[in-house]
């Protein structure tokens, strides 16, 4: 190990200016790798550094190389892992833990020992050195020895110090001094020790010449201290008299104590009294306007509503700890209190009394409005009442009490107000509607009541059924016969002018404008009124809410819709909310009720009324869902639409049950079916109804039910007719269906129009071939025959040589059908098709010529025939195709 320090020293360090004081053969713990050397080293130069280096030999020889250095004062702690057991593994903790471990025991102590001296003399640093046996540390300072003596003592690290150039060049001049020195040893000690002790008698004399010196600076030092001496005696005397000065300032202290918490006091007590005068204390005037101030003047309120505000400031003041202990206090909230109940009963008796009165002015108007369709405005009272708005609210936050009452009476008043009025209003809209009475005199213009209309409406339209939409007589008729057809199609006539006539249209116009004009009265009441009720009792009204639209209460039954309408706001809607709803809904209960009974007369005077209330009612819905989704006029018109549509529905229901139940006569023909002309007259009023309304899809709904039940019954009807064919009922009325669907341009009917017109063409064909037949039957029956022998065959040109083919055989049957015969047979045709159709479709020229087409392609069937299996026979038929044409046109005229 020495070798190798020698080593290192004079190939890595001396050329570094460093000393190599210890060293340590280690490696990595847990690695096997190649062993290096850790080197304890300090700097020659001053000030001095000192290093822990990592050596290692190089790989491409055999000398080392300075690998890692680290400055010791960067050193944390040393870690010696155990200080009982021998143990060579040890850590040294730098910017991270090196974990090493030693050749041997012996030189780890040996290393940590050297860095804990090197601490001590260099760096006098915090170095942890932990489980390092203590005394490996004691034994390293040896007891009495100065280890921070300059000139050093490195070689008590080592036993071996190597000189340094200084050193080597002193020593080389004082043996050049004493040349004989290597030669006689002793005769250089003996020099060495003269010169010694010629040193230390200059130094004896040098002492010996300073003792003067010494005694004056003795004598210095005792005059000093006698100096002092008096010094502390004054220091004293003056500490005395400072005893007594002090004890005066203490007291004064005290004292200016005392008074500063005086004062702060007496400023505290100033600021809550002023606190307590300026929040609790109200004014003179204040108090007279609640005790006698004028609830019937604008000056009057507008005093009240500032007193009741400075009141509830008083009341609702924020008081400090430990006020309401004070008796003062106690007696303003109790004076406070006692002005407020005075006030808010005097409040509540004078609006009870202003309800009472309003309401009476108001009834004092009914007379002129019941001869009107016009509900009173109630804008006025709403006026004179808001004016207590602000009061209103002062009362809904002191007395609730009082505030529910008022709430309460103003209810239970203006709902028995409302009610007489839209009673009223309802009667005059129901006189309106039916009319006059047997005498021919109109109704009386005075409210009447609501058995009286309908006894009234009974009278008229109960006793002799529906004058205008009842369908019903129409489809109790049966077709009659060909006897009395034309008697009987003019009693038709008759009847469906009186369903579509002009006094009809007029009686549905005047009822379409009656039931606008409820719904446009109510409306602007219900809005007004929930308006006045928010703003009047401060309640926050609802926000714009989507709510159930109208296009999703559409495929809702009656009580889906219903719920939908009163559950379109979400739950957690706020209680003030809740109590306008109520308010308007106990207000305003007679509405609903009202509303109903005026849809069952409207639909029992005309069930086609339906359709216009249905327009309108949805319309007015929708209306009054964009203002406010819950509001209770949303709500309650939401719930008449049920019942509307309902009506309308039962309408429609009613209509396809007709179909069902419609019989046909077996004497007389079809013509078009009733419950068809109806289909065509609902229609027509449907569209001029729902042109732009929001509830198209409604009656879209409804007429593919109608349209589908047409279809059906018209087959039922055409297979069951014994009288007329059933091609005919078929043709004429898919044919009148489709003129229909074809004017009215019915957008979801589109695929109905055409299967009407397959239908009818289908039919039509079908009945010409079937009337026509075979009008040469003997000339058909020959054809035919020519026709199989070709089929079996025979060839064409060949067919005139079979016997009972030849030409003399075919020239005997043309003969059989001269011209006259002809025109005379088609002529029968013609009467026979007559018969069948009926004058309201006007078909019968159509299907003439459809049957004259058909005949002119047979005849052409059997001269192509002729011309093929007779070649050059010059055989034709005595008729030509201009014959055929003359002949129709001729039958046509004369009929």
């Amino acid at each position: 190990m020495t070798a190798i320090k020698h080593a290192l020293q004079r190939d890595i360090f001396t050329p570094n200016d460093e000393r190599l004081l210890s060293i340590v053969n280690v490696c990595k713990a847990g690695k096997k790798k190649r062993n290096c050397f850790l080197c304890a080293t300090v700097t020659t130069e001053r000030p001095v550094q000192v290093n822990v280096v990592k050596v290692k030999k190089s790989d491409k020889g055999d000398f080392y190389k300075r690998q890692t250095a680290w400055a010791l004062r960067d050193l944390a702690i040393v870690d010696a892992k155990d200080a009982v057991k021998e143990s060579p593994e040890f850590d040294l903790h730098f910017d991270k833990v090196y974990k090493w471990v030693a050749s041997s025991t012996v030189e780890k102590n040996t290393f940590i020992s050297c860095i804990w001296k090197l601490n001590q003399r260099y760096l006098r640093k915090k170095i942890d050195f932990i489980n390092v046996s203590s005394q490996l540390l004691e034994e390293s300072v040896p007891s009495g020895e100065n280890q921070s003596v300059a000139g050093g003592d490195e070689e008590a690290v080592d036993e071996y110090q190597e000189l340094n150039a200084r050193e080597e060049q002193d020593i080389e001049i004082m043996m050049e001094g004493c040349e004989y020195a290597i030669s006689n040893a002793e005769a250089f000690a003996e020099k060495l020790s003269r010169e010694l002790q010629v040193l230390d008698g200059a130094n004896i004399q040098s002492i010996m010449a300073s003792e003067k010196q010494v005694n004056i600076l003795m004598k210095l030092l005792d005059e000093a201290l006698k100096e002092v001496d008096q010094i502390e005696l004054k220091l004293s005397s003056y500490e005395e008299m400072l005893q007594s000065v002090k004890e005066q300032m203490d007291q004064i202290s005290e004292s200016n104590h005392l008074i500063h918490l005086s004062n702060t006091n007496n400023v505290k007590l100033l600021s809550e009294i002023e606190f307590l005068v300026n929040h609790m204390d109200l004014a003179k005037g204040h108090i007279k306007a609640l005790q006698e101030g004028d609830l019937t003047s604008s000056r009057g309120i507008e005093a009240c509503t500032n007193a009741a505000d400075a009141l509830l400031q008083c009341m609702n003041v924020a008081l400090r700890p430990g006020h309401d202990m004070l008796h003062a206090v106690k007696q303003q909230q109790q004076r406070f209190s006692d002005l407020r109940e005075q006030f808010a009963r005097r409040l509540a008796s004078h609006l009870n009394s202003v309800f009472v009165q309003q309401g009476h002015d108001q009834s004092s108007t009914l007379a002129q409005h019941s001869v009107e369709l016009t509900l009173p405005n109630h804008h006025p009272f709403h006026r004179d009442l808001l004016r207590y708005a602000k009061l209103m609210e002062w009362l809904k936050n002191t007395d609730y009490g009082k505030y529910e009452g008022l709430t309460k009476n103003y209810m239970d008043y203006l709902s028995r107000l409302y009610e007489r009025e839209i009673k009223d209003f309802f009667e005059v809209a129901k006189i309106k509607m039916t009319g006059t009475t047997r005498e021919g005199k109109k109704f009386a213009t005075l409210p009447r009541k609501e058995s009286a209309v309908k006894q009234e409406t009974e009278s008229l339209h109960g006793s002799s059924g529906k004058l205008t939409g009842s369908t019903s007589s129409l489809n109790k008729l049966t077709v009659q016969s060909s006897g009395n057809r034309r008697s009987q199609s003019s009693s038709l006539l008759d009847m469906g002018n009186m369903s579509a006539s002009d006094l009809d249209v007029a009686d549905r116009t005047k009822f379409d404008k009656i039931f606008e004009q409820v719904l446009s009265e109510l409306e602007p009441l219900c809005l007004a009124e929930q308006d006045f009720i928010s703003k009047f009792f401060k309640l926050q009204q609802h926000q714009s809410i989507s709510g159930t639209t109208t296009n999703e209460a559409e495929e809702m039954d009656g009580g889906t819709l219903s719920r939908s309408y009163t559950s379109g706001v979400p739950q957690t809607i706020s209680s003030e909310k809740d109590m306008i709803r109520q308010m308007m809904t106990k207000i305003f209960r007679c509405i609903e009720p009202e509303l109903n009974n005026l849809i069952a007369l409207g639909d029992k005077i005309d069930s086609f009324n339906s359709l216009y209330m249905l327009v309108k009612m949805s319309h007015h819905v929708w209306t009054a869902q964009n203002v406010d989704p819950a509001s209770f006029l949303s709500t309650t018109l939401g719930n008449v639409l049920v019942t509307v549509k309902r009506n309308f529905d039962k309408c429609i229901s009613n209509q396809m049950k007709q179909m069902d139940e419609v019989k046909i006569s077996k004497k007389s023909k079809v013509g078009i079916l009733p419950f068809v002309a109806e289909f065509e007259e609902f229609a027509a009023l449907a569209e001029s109804i729902f042109k732009n309304a929001e509830r198209r899809g409604d009656l879209d709904k409804a007429y593919i039910k109608l349209i589908r039940a047409v279809f059906v019954s018209v087959e039922k009807v055409a297979n069951e007719s014994q009288k007329t064919p059933r091609d005919v009922v078929m043709m004429e009325n898919f044919h009148h269906i489709f003129a229909t669907l074809s004017r009215l341009k019915i957008s979801c009917l589109e695929a109905e129009k055409k299967e009407a017109k397959q239908k009818y063409t289908e039919h039509l064909q079908s009945y010409v071939i079937y009337s026509l037949g075979q009008p040469l039957e003997k000339l058909n029956h020959f054809f035919e025959g020519v026709e199989a022998r070709v089929a079996q065959g025979i060839r064409e040109e060949e067919v005139s040589y079979q016997l009972a083919f030849n030409k003399q055989e075919l020239r005997k049957v043309i003969k059989e059908y001269p011209g006259k015969e002809v025109k005379k047979g088609l002529d029968n045709l013609y009467k026979k098709v007559d018969k069948h159709l009926c004058e309201e479709e006007n078909l019968l020229q159509v299907v003439w010529h459809s049957m004259q087409d058909e005949f002119i392609r047979q005849y052409k069937h059997f001269e192509g025939l002729i011309a093929r299996c007779y070649p050059g026979s010059g055989i034709t038929m005595e008729f030509t195709i201009q014959d055929i044409l003359d002949y129709c046109s001729s039958i046509a005229q004369s009929h």
